[in-house]
């Protein structure tokens, strides 16, 4: 076994890799005794056949699978042996001999292999970030009153239908008929909505459902059928309208209270406005919490400074996503994946320097609290318990799962540790500045 190795450059390297006949004519001649011992062929015992017609059989496959497992522990050998901090995996060079695959040959291999820099940077106290307190302003308690009063709002019989309200409906084209459909009007397309703007109890108006319900889905679960259904209907419905329905904001009194924060949690309107400041206060928080985490990531993929084999990686990804995306479609997603490479490999250092690691224990609470925020986004915020925990026991028997929460419980820690050792100056900010950002 001869392995050369050229550098192209401070990140690409060929290997020339040359398997001789004595690499791997022994492993050859037990793999085919292996075959001939299993083999079960007509007119001979098992085990009996004549190693000439087991080699005409099976010698081309045995040889490939042969001299390529040599050539596999080879390339793998280097890459340990030398430490190469390598990309991806070996492609073949373009200008890869022609093989001959003939038995006692010797076969030469050229690799195109690409490594990344070491990743060494500091992270301490003479790193300054950026920590955004933004002011809580009267207009932002307002508006977030305004939303809460809205969220726990009810619906009521309305007279003419505004642009927020709903309208329950009886449609008939004369072969399908649907009552008591229930219409908001923001699901009516802007083209269409002035029409129903306005409209009553009693009155009918015509209507082309393709139209003014652009979304098939929505369109076939208010006409109740099958999505592949609709195309086979006349769209040319009339609709009357039985009810309008007007959304009303929940009124500020102690059963609003009770709803919103628990029993007597809040008592009187000076109450109810510090639980609106306190609330806008954490949403701020979250989002400065946020920002920073953004900044902490563009800071030190700066400071770590990556250089990354490009061309290398353009041509692995296609040849990795082989018939799944184009040339074009990784150019397109290549700076994107650019970021995420060096952001993996900025985290990476980061973790080692301060001994971090990702525990079961770890994954185990990621997963209870996607599992309840998955909940929480469909309005289930009281789930018991043992829902929570099967959802998160199914969440960890799945492979992609499982590393998608590791790389969060990873950004997590690497974020909480910078934090802790990085020197932040908070900066007083508007909303409106903040957003600009």
């Amino acid at each position: 076994m001869n392995i050369e190795k050229k550098q192209i450059d401070a990140l690409d390297l060929e290997l020339t890799v040359t398997v001789s006949g004595s690499d791997y004519l022994e492993a050859e001649k037990k793999k085919l005794n292996d075959y001939r011992r299993k083999a079960e062929l007509r007119g001979f015992r098992k085990g009996m056949a004549p190693m000439s017609l087991i080699q005409r059989l099976y010698g081309g496959q045995v040889l490939y699978e042969t001299v390529n497992g040599v050539l596999s522990e080879a390339l793998n050998g280097y890459i340990n042996d030398n430490n190469l901090r390598i990309v991806g995996e070996p492609l073949p060079s373009a200008d890869q001999p022609e093989l001959e695959w003939k038995s006692g040959n010797d076969f030469v291999f050229k690799f195109d292999i690409a490594t990344t820099p070491e990743v060494n940077f500091t992270v301490d106290k003479d790193d300054k970030l950026p920590y955004y307190q933004i002011n809580v302003t009267e207009k932002a308690k307002a508006e977030m009153k305004a939303s809460l009063l809205r969220q726990w709002g009810n619906l009521e019989e309305g007279k003419a239908a505004k642009e927020d309200d709903y309208i329950i409906a009886d449609l008939d084209n004369g072969e399908h008929k649907v009552e008591g459909a229930y219409i908001s009007l923001r699901s009516v397309s802007e083209a269409v909505r002035p029409l129903f703007i306005g409209l009553a109890s009693g009155q009918t108006v015509e209507i082309d459902v393709n139209k003014t319900f652009e979304n098939e889905t929505d369109r076939a679960a208010m006409l109740k059928v099958k999505k592949e259904e609709l195309s086979s209907l006349n769209p040319e419905f009339k609709l009357n309208v039985v009810n309008v329905k007007t959304f009303v904001p929940a009124s500020e009194n102690q059963e609003t209270y009770d709803r919103i924060f628990g029993k007597d949690v809040v008592k009187t309107p000076e109450e109810f406005e510090a639980k609106i400041a306190e609330r806008v206060r954490d949403n701020y928080t979250q989002e400065a919490d946020a920002r920073l985490s953004r900044d902490i990531r563009e800071y030190f993929m700066k400071k770590a400074d990556i250089a990354l084999p490009e061309a290398f990686l353009k041509r692995w990804l296609i040849s990795v996503n082989e018939g799944k995306y184009t040339p074009e479609q990784v150019e397109a997603e290549f700076g994107s994946f650019l970021t995420d490479f060096r952001w993996q490999m900025t985290r990476g250092h980061i973790l080692r320097k301060f001994d971090l690691k990702v525990e079961d224990k770890d994954l185990h609470e990621a997963a209870l609290s996607f599992a309840a925020y998955q909940y929480a986004m469909y309005g289930m915020g009281n789930v018991p318990q043992d829902m929570i925990e099967d959802a998160a026991r199914r969440m960890l028997d799945d492979e992609n799962q499982v590393r998608r929460l590791e790389e969060q419980v990873e950004d997590r820690k690497a974020i909480e540790a910078v934090r802790a050792n990085v020197t932040l100056q908070n900066k007083k900010i508007s909303e409106e500045k903040f957003r600009a950002l």
